[in-house]
């Protein structure tokens, strides 16, 4: 059993790719950024970069959906940008079937990504922020990296053989 959390900054793909991915696996799906309280979401959208303060009861929030999942018995796909270990590690707390996708991808694709989205809170003005913080997977954390940079399917193929590996 696993519970995949697909994560990265802001515009590398990470619903785009974690939908594809459920559905690949047959597996449920979790949208991240649904489990931000509306003070969070509000402060996003108003340009101010979240805190760590902020962050952690989304993160719980998070990793309580990814207990439930594991207490049903089933794997799961859930979105996080997961910037940093701290947040890693809270999100695999008590959840050895937790596996990082990690979607990497070039801050000119993402910021272009992210400056045409039209259905989203978070304005390209926060990438930096993301960007600055990002702290990249580390050799003893349960998972793998994935360009993001080209076809979906080429990118849910390579998550998929990189999954299957674990």
């Amino acid at each position: 059993m696993h519970q995949v959390v697909v994560m990265g900054v802001s515009g590398v793909g990470k619903t785009t790719v974690a939908i594809a991915l459920a559905a690949a696996l047959g597996w449920p799906y979790a949208e991240g950024d649904d489990f931000h309280p509306e003070g969070n979401v509000a402060k996003m959208a108003a340009g101010v970069p979240l805190t760590d303060d902020d962050r952690w009861p989304w993160l719980r929030s998070i990793g309580a959906w990814m207990t439930a999942e594991i207490a049903a018995g089933r794997s799961a796909v859930v979105t996080c940008s997961a910037l940093r270990r701290s947040y890693r590690d809270v999100l695999r707390e008590g959840r050895p079937e937790v596996v990082f996708c990690h979607l990497t991808a070039d801050p000119d694709l993402t910021g272009a990504r992210v400056s045409h989205r039209t259905d989203h809170y978070m304005p390209a003005s926060l990438l930096p922020s993301q960007l600055a913080v990002l702290e990249p997977l580390q050799p003893d954390e349960p998972g793998f990296e994935v360009p993001a940079d080209g076809d979906v399917s080429r990118v849910v193929a390579q998550a998929l053989d990189a999954l299957r590996d674990r």
